[in-house]
């Protein structure tokens, strides 16, 4: 990709080339988008739990191969910054919409890649090193497609509706979970549970190229935003964005890191790790564990909008504030909800997946918010991405290690601490920063 406009002419009327991005067109392809992404996304951390211990890493006993295969898990984040970088640069560079085509393509090539792969009995040691290098690609892509995706509503947003558009894209990863979740589901109901491991659980994989081809449709119909346009006119862009941004805006990074701290650990205790749990530790079915997580979809999407709604009249900052102290508050109900059955399993994903539509509704116009167009793309991106390597990468894996050796107690710690950090950084941010 060269740093040359590669959609449109710079010299283009500006009010020509905004009336081109209607508001239904530019909300729908900021959440196909992440719809896509996502979907990929949640596909591995459902496979991660259900399939991958076996097929990738047979040798181990069942806690260790659980482990080993939610350590794959979190190599993609630890990409996300990285990628981030590479397409933030571009994005700020060259635009929002060729750059948020580059990095649906290699979110889903890597993840089409990992449906073809070969398992440990076939290849050996090299099936977990290729998977890890696939989920390499999925998180790089990633980390390149979640701040495009907001900027793309944000930037198009008219005035006061900013946390209103901004929400779209966020409602991305619901709807992505809700299907990665309910095909899994849907695949346990048409086969055995012997013939999902076999080749079942390739379908997902591979069948994500029919939603590439219609991001990229999507994607490509639409024209770069208003706010990338006068960036252009005006001579504002700089040649190196991420250098720009760590001289100028470190402060902004780190508070934004740990803004979106709580939020994460949150959604991947919520998912990823409470679906080990009901498999592995309270021995419910596979189909049951995923209907759980299908109605956390569902209650993730329904909160998105709410938080949006509230942002508009309440202000975007004090929905943030008093949503991160009813984390920390569910944080001390965390243990006995887990810890009581079925029914109260039940209602700890009715409570974790409201506020955590609450939270991840705002958190990506709060995120872009303090960066300035020239650095916004880059900016946004890495700040939410470093969030992902504190919050989530290794969320699944330390709950399941502190539950294993201290008992459910410790994970509500460690919910509880998330939130104190984020409140705390909440506070420190200015009423423009957040």
């Amino acid at each position: 990709m060269s740093d040359t406009l590669a959609s449109g002419s710079p010299t283009a009327p500006h009010a020509n080339r905004a009336g081109l991005n209607s508001p239904a067109r530019v909300l729908f392809a900021s959440l196909v988008g992440t719809t896509i992404e996502f979907f990929d996304f949640y596909v591995y951390a459902t496979a991660a739990v259900l399939v991958f211990p076996t097929l990738f890493f047979p040798n181990s006993d069942p806690t260790t191969a659980l482990l080993a295969s939610f350590a794959t898990f979190s190599i993609a984040f630890f990409a996300r910054p990285l990628g981030a970088i590479v397409f933030g640069h571009y994005g700020d560079r060259v635009g929002r919409k060729t750059t948020l085509v580059a990095a649906l393509l290699t979110m889903g090539v890597s993840t089409v890649i990992i449906g073809l792969l070969p398992s440990y009995e076939t290849i050996g040691v090299l099936a977990p090193l290729l998977l890890a290098l696939c989920r390499f690609g999925q998180g790089f892509g990633l980390g390149g497609e979640w701040g495009g995706a907001v900027l793309l509503a944000t930037e198009n947003a008219p005035p006061g509706k900013r946390s209103w558009y901004g929400m779209f894209p966020q409602l991305g990863a619901p709807v992505g979970l809700f299907l990665s979740s309910g095909v899994f589901w849907l695949l346990l109901h048409v086969m055995p549970q012997e013939s999902l491991l076999a080749w079942g659980w390739r379908v997902p994989f591979i069948a994500s190229i029919i939603l590439i081809a219609v991001g990229l449709w999507v994607r490509l119909s639409i024209t770069e935003t208003p706010a990338f346009q006068k960036a252009i006119e005006k001579q504002e862009r700089v040649d190196v964005p991420v250098v720009e941004l760590f001289r100028n805006h470190k402060r902004s990074l780190v508070l934004g890191t740990f803004v979106a701290l709580a939020t994460f650990v949150l959604f991947y205790i919520g998912s990823a790790y409470l679906l080990s749990y009901n498999i592995k530790v309270l021995g419910i079915p596979f189909v049951e564990a995923l209907e759980v997580q299908l109605l956390g979809s569902v209650l993730f999407g329904i909160f998105i909008p709410i938080a949006g709604k509230l942002a508009e009249k309440f202000g975007r900052r004090e929905v943030l504030i008093a949503t991160t102290v009813l984390i920390g508050i569910f944080s001390f109900f965390l243990p006995g909800l887990m810890t009581s059955g079925e029914t109260a399993i039940f209602v700890f994903v009715i409570l974790a997946m409201a506020l955590m539509g609450m939270t991840y509704g705002l958190i990506g116009t709060a995120l872009a918010a303090p960066f300035p167009t020239k650095v916004r793309y880059t900016g946004s991106s890495i700040t939410f991405n470093f969030a992902g390597i504190f919050g989530a990468s290794l969320a699944p894996y330390i709950a399941t290690w502190l539950q294993a050796n201290y008992g459910m107690t410790y994970v509500g710690y460690y919910l509880g601490i998330a939130a104190l950090i984020t409140l705390a950084c909440i506070l420190l941010s200015g009423k423009e920063e957040v």
